[in-house]
């Protein structure tokens, strides 16, 4: 390899995992606009391994927006990113595809306070805890790169006091 072509190669991975970042600081924002806006116009997302949809990223960041509501505090964790370039049209590098682990701590809402939940003193811990692993794919278009799908494989759900849930397979 030249080093023209290692340091797009660079560049990409960069941007991509950029992107990576970006879904999940969306997410947790609640910017439902921002997440639109990663994917490509045919883009989808995957969530019902998590008792979510299945849909156009339109159509899933609707049902996000409403769902989300039920945990106003959230923290995506993405780590572990394992990331692979494709060819598309023989041109090497129009695709990319990201596998990475997540935990995702959140907090639910509540209109009282609830035993054991943030007080004017702080923060405590959260009501509930999923993990799994996304695997993200992406397309080079002429903005850049953008999603073209995101599945999530949910693992593992915990909820303080009751006994860990593995979801149904």
């Amino acid at each position: 390899m030249t080093q023209r072509v290692e340091l797009a190669t660079v560049m990409d991975r960069l941007a991509v995992d950029g992107l990576v970042t970006e879904y999940a600081a969306a997410v947790d924002d609640g910017d439902w606009e921002a997440y639109r806006e990663l994917f490509t116009p045919d883009g989808r997302a995957d969530y019902r391994s998590a008792g979510g949809i299945e849909g156009g990223a339109g159509q899933v960041a609707d049902w996000l927006e409403r769902t989300m509501r039920l945990f106003p505090v959230r923290q995506h964790l993405i780590v572990n990113r394992h990331l692979r370039f494709d060819s598309l049209a023989h041109d090497l590098g129009d695709t990319a595809r990201v596998r990475a682990d997540y935990v995702n701590p959140m907090r639910l809402a509540a209109t009282e306070p609830l035993a054991g939940t943030a007080t004017d003193d702080g923060p405590s811990a959260p009501d509930f805890v999923c993990g799994g692993r996304y695997a993200f794919s992406f397309l080079r278009t002429e903005d850049g790169w953008r999603l073209h799908q995101v599945v999530v494989q949910e693992k593992w759900r915990s909820l303080p006091g009751q006994p860990r849930q593995d979801p149904v397979t």
